[in-house]
């Protein structure tokens, strides 16, 4: 099966103080139809300027500084505007993190929903009305029908965030990217908008990619995962390669975080010391060794390559070995 979605040696770039400063660094991944890849790391690790890197959408301050995406047939970095929002919102969807700073405060959900709607379906008012009302029921939002007619400042925060789903899911795209889908919900509704993008993939094959921090759903959702940190991917690999053999530090670090219901009441859940490196600031050599336990001289003085740790298997950590095979520099 060819590739949906090839992202290429991506580099991303802002301009602050006068100073460019790398964001995204060297991020390369792939995504097939049907197919689901998780995005984790912590906040600042680039995850989610990764997705606004393919949506084309960094703001003024923002650049692709190096690197390819490919969508289809198309380059989205060389991508003319014009056709870059005919792609946008119709063939790739993206859920937003923040709902409240995403929806027009000044129209009401139906305006936002059916603009879309309209203009990529061949709807017209009535029928985008309709499909409206039945996308916002199916992510599990009650009096669909008046909540329509309601405005952003109205809602919770959870339904804003079931609005924005909606939204992203009604023109079933071909690549859905989800940036925290789920954070604003609870247990029960988070399970039952999972159960709709699943569905969604089954039955369009539309491609998902996941940023989140919870672990639980990339276990469930993801077919690979890609870790982040720093900006950097530092592991990939099939999802359950990557909690059964996980090979960075990092990653590690990230898997023992996770409660577990077995843990006895005065035990410590383990955690990662220190915070994720400034972008004005990064370290020489590995950028995690100022809070790695097992880093060596190599660590503080030499970038590590993505090393190959087996089939579809790659970590960015000198601790693999060096006889293994460079795969990304």
């Amino acid at each position: 099966m060819t590739n949906l979605l090839e992202v290429e040696e991506l580099q991303t770039a802002f301009q602050s103080d006068r100073k460019e400063v790398i964001s995204v660094d060297n991020v390369s991944f792939t995504l097939k139809p049907g197919e689901t890849i998780g995005i984790v790391g912590e906040s600042g690790c680039g995850k989610s300027v990764t997705s606004l890197s393919i949506m084309r959408l960094l703001g003024k301050s923002g650049r692709i500084k190096n690197g390819k995406i490919k969508f289809e047939d198309f380059d989205l970095v060389q991508l003319q505007e014009e056709k870059l929002r005919n792609i946008r919102g119709n063939e790739i969807s993206m859920i937003f993190q923040e709902p409240m700073t995403s929806l027009n405060p000044v129209f009401t959900i139906g305006n936002q929903m059916m603009e879309g709607i309209k203009l990529h379906l061949k709807l017209n008012k009535k029928e985008a009305r309709e499909y409206s009302i039945e996308m916002l029921k199916r992510v599990g939002i009650p009096r669909a029908d008046t909540i329509l007619d309601e405005y952003p400042h109205a809602l919770s925060g959870g339904m804003r965030q079931r609005v924005m789903i909606a939204m992203a899911l009604s023109c079933k795209p071909k690549l859905l990217i989800a940036d925290e889908p789920t954070t604003a919900l609870d247990v029960t509704i988070q399970a039952q908008i999972l159960e709709l993008m699943k569905k969604l993939r089954d039955e369009s094959g539309t491609a998902i990619m996941l940023i989140t921090h919870d672990l639980g759903v990339i276990a469930e959702m993801a077919d690979k995962v890609i870790v982040m940190y720093a900006g950097q991917v530092v592991e990939e690999a099939d999802v359950y390669t990557l909690f059964d053999n996980p090979k960075h530090p990092y990653t590690k670090g990230l898997i023992a975080s996770i409660p577990h219901l077995e843990y006895e009441d005065n035990e410590r859940l383990e955690a990662i010391p220190g915070i994720v490196p400034s972008l004005q600031h990064m370290p020489e050599g590995c950028r995690f060794h100022a809070r790695c336990a097992l880093a060596i001289d190599r660590c503080k003085q030499e970038k590590p390559p993505l090393f190959s740790a087996g089939k579809g298997h790659k970590a960015r950590c000198w601790l693999i070995g060096s006889d293994e095979k460079i795969v990304n520099g």
